[in-house]
């Protein structure tokens, strides 16, 4: 029996695998794929949320641990793997705001660096930026992460460990409990026991707690995107605007991003997704019509009730927990979920207050 049973091995799971290992617990995390490849895999890696002005303050709570926290870990991550996970803190450029008073409040506020700057300042860091912008917001200390690199390094530093077992292409079909007491989980031929079990399986969490009668917000957004196969140096930072982005890659690929579909489980790509990535990708920078599209995919985010994870112990139900909902910024979340639902579960002192995230707002 481990000390912790942690079901879905994206990056929220294995961040918190690494959290409770290192503290000396033994930890079982099972994935019903592989470890890193759904939504972890297929987000673009922006490490802030795209506009986090509009977010309440228990998201930028979790999202300023982040900021501090990568530049170190990637490091780490690199020298025990041998996996760039191609962090890279180039900063971020947003066309057209709207609420740009807004954003320089939340700055002044938050003691952010975030500024607006002129044309000039624009077409100097980006000048193949599609031309006719007066002003941009500038947020220089926005870093991104190459997603599928960084998933990859995770589960191989995993491996390293003796106290955590992986256990891949492992499904869940419901939670193992005797009268509210939790005692593991059921697979397809197999129960896995343990003292304490957290559901980190993102968009699926909420159809396991669906089968004990628990309700949440927890559910399914498909998220589209397109990767150009495009030269080095052709943009060297992050540029948003309307929702939309383009992330640069250290070989020169650029990703555009992304749709919000409502769509249940489907993640099949679309045309119709395709033209408006495009397009939108075009509108930015004009020359990425002489590249090709290299990819087309999607995944599909844990959507939550205003973008704000649920994290913490299951009403009703004793040693079962959840880390899961952090719809679009899960790897801009995962260090403070990790660290967070870490001092929770091993009754640490805690560094981050827990009660905004907690079942209660639920209702």
């Amino acid at each position: 029996m481990s000390d912790f049973l942690l079901v879905g091995g994206g990056v929220i799971g294995m961040m918190l695998a690494r959290e409770l290992a290192d503290a000396g617990a033994d930890v079982t995390l099972v994935e019903r794929g592989q470890c890193g490849e759904e939504s972890s895999w297929a987000g673009g890696g922006i490490v802030s949320p795209l506009y986090p002005w509009r977010y309440p303050a228990s998201i930028t709570a979790l999202a300023s641990y982040a900021q501090d926290f990568y530049p170190k870990f990637t490091q780490q991550l690199l020298e025990e793997t041998g996996i760039d996970p191609e962090f890279r803190e180039d900063g971020l450029l947003l066309l057209q705001v709207a609420d740009e008073q807004a954003a320089l409040a939340w700055a002044a506020e938050e003691q952010r660096q975030l500024e607006q700057v002129d044309a000039a300042f624009l077409y100097d860091k980006e000048p193949d930026v599609a031309p006719g912008f007066s002003s941009a917001l500038w947020m220089p200390k926005v870093a991104s992460v190459r997603t599928p690199r960084l998933a990859k390094a995770l589960r191989a530093s995993l491996k390293r460990y003796k106290n955590i077992r992986l256990l891949e292409n492992t499904e869940v079909h419901g939670i193992y409990h005797d009268e509210g007491e939790v005692l593991g989980v059921e697979g397809k031929q197999m129960i896995f026991s343990a003292r304490r079990t957290v559901l980190c399986a993102g968009a699926w969490t909420g159809k396991l707690l669906e089968k004990l009668d628990v309700k949440t917000a927890i559910k399914p957004v498909c998220g589209q995107m397109l990767m150009f196969k495009a030269p080095p140096g052709l943009i060297n930072r992050v540029v948003l605007m309307k929702g939309r982005y383009l992330i640069p890659r250290k070989d020169g690929r650029i990703l555009a991003g992304s749709t919000m579909e409502y769509v249940g489980f489907d993640k099949q790509t679309t045309q119709d997704a395709l033209e408006s990535l495009r397009e939108t990708a075009f509108q930015l920078l004009p020359k990425l019509r002489d590249y090709e599209i290299e990819k087309h995919w999607a995944g599909l985010r844990p959507g939550s009730l205003d973008g704000i994870p649920l994290m913490g112990e299951v009403p009703n139900y004793r040693n079962l927990y959840t880390s899961a909902g952090h719809f679009r910024n899960g790897v801009v979340l995962a260090p403070a979920a990790a660290r967070a639902m870490g001092d929770l579960l091993l009754k640490r002192e805690a560094e981050i207050a827990m009660a905004a995230y907690s079942f209660s707002n639920e209702a």
